[in-house]
């Protein structure tokens, strides 16, 4: 096949040499940034040295109000939640990490993760008769939904309030769900449209926990998950991803899980794991469990806290992947 480059234009010059002189580097250096649509020293900052605290409101999330609130509503009345996403690794990250955040504020939490190859790709009709058997109230999807209009329809007929929460771009018809989390929604104001699902995720436990005053370094334990479906899903690593990824990346190296620390050792890791080594080596082993066997072997691993469980569980999928 042949290969073509196509060379950028430079950055407009005037630009670049204020750039240049503003941030105290380089003229290349300036034009590759200006190139990046990076053009005034704030934003150089910005993208060279994250900062959490430029994290977007969650609540300029179109619908995140009404998600928070129904949420809160089950965990009050102790209604069964259903946690319910993909089994590659963005939907696995973000069933692991929706699933633990709601099991530190109620007991009546379950997860589901659809079989590959009985059920296929995003919400199912056996995942919503699984939680109307097991006398769930409010379903919440990661990773999918936005497509899932017959699915949501009848979810509503089993007595499911659905939540989605999901990055992928919608169809013609937007699910008549009780809160639709989507950045790509032509209807939604949100700044920043390129989130992963598992972003998504932490973005709702982000506004929930600002509503109950749960401080954020509870919530900024969750960023390794969050990390590792922004590389996996191959989402661009640009204004919130990229704060979302170097912290996440941070906890990896400092403080990972039990689960993904079994990981990094089955995946023979011995120094600071890059973005590279997440792309390469976690999320393949990650996703060869919903291949080969079920991807729920997975969110058992990455929510146990039990290093024997997660020993075992690591070295299983480690095989699947070989």
């Amino acid at each position: 096949m042949e290969k073509k480059w196509i060379i950028k234009e430079k950055g407009d010059i005037a630009v670049v040499l204020r750039l240049a002189k503003a941030a105290g580097v380089s003229e290349a250096l300036a034009n590759l940034m200006v190139q990046r649509n990076i053009t005034t020293p704030e934003e150089a900052t910005s993208f060279f040295e994250p900062d959490l605290s430029n994290l977007h409101d969650p609540f300029l999330m179109k619908d995140m109000n009404i998600a928070v609130e129904r949420i809160s509503t089950a965990i009050k009345k102790n209604e069964k939640i259903l946690v319910y996403g993909d089994y590659d690794v963005d939907g696995t990250t973000a069933v692991a990490l929706m699933y633990s955040f709601l099991r530190e504020q109620s007991s009546s939490v379950e997860y589901y993760i659809p079989d590959r190859y009985k059920e296929g790709y995003g919400v199912s009709f056996q995942g919503i008769d699984f939680a109307s058997q097991n006398n769930c109230k409010v379903l919440i999807t990661l990773d999918c939904g936005i497509k899932a209009v017959e699915k949501v329809k009848y979810a509503r007929t089993k007595g499911l309030d659905v939540i989605i929460c999901d990055h992928h771009y919608p169809g013609d018809t937007i699910p008549k769900a009780t809160a639709v989390l989507d950045p790509k929604q032509s209807s939604c104001s949100y700044p920043y449209k390129e989130l992963s699902g598992c972003g998504v995720g932490f973005k709702l436990i982000q506004a929930f926990a600002r509503i109950h005053g749960i401080p954020f370094s509870k919530i900024a334990n969750y960023l390794d998950l969050v990390a590792v479906s922004i590389a996996s899903d191959i989402v661009p690593l640009t204004g919130e991803n990229r704060i979302l990824a170097y912290f996440g990346l941070k906890q990896l190296n400092e403080f990972p899980r039990t689960g993904l620390r079994e990981i990094i050792r089955e995946a023979d890791v011995c120094r600071a794991l890059t973005i590279e080594d997440v792309v390469f080596k976690l999320g393949p082993r990650i996703n060869a469990a919903g291949r080969m066997e079920t991807g729920s072997k997975v969110v058992e691993l990455l929510v146990s806290n039990d290093p024997r469980v997660a020993t075992e569980i690591s070295k299983e999928i480690n095989n699947f992947n070989i």
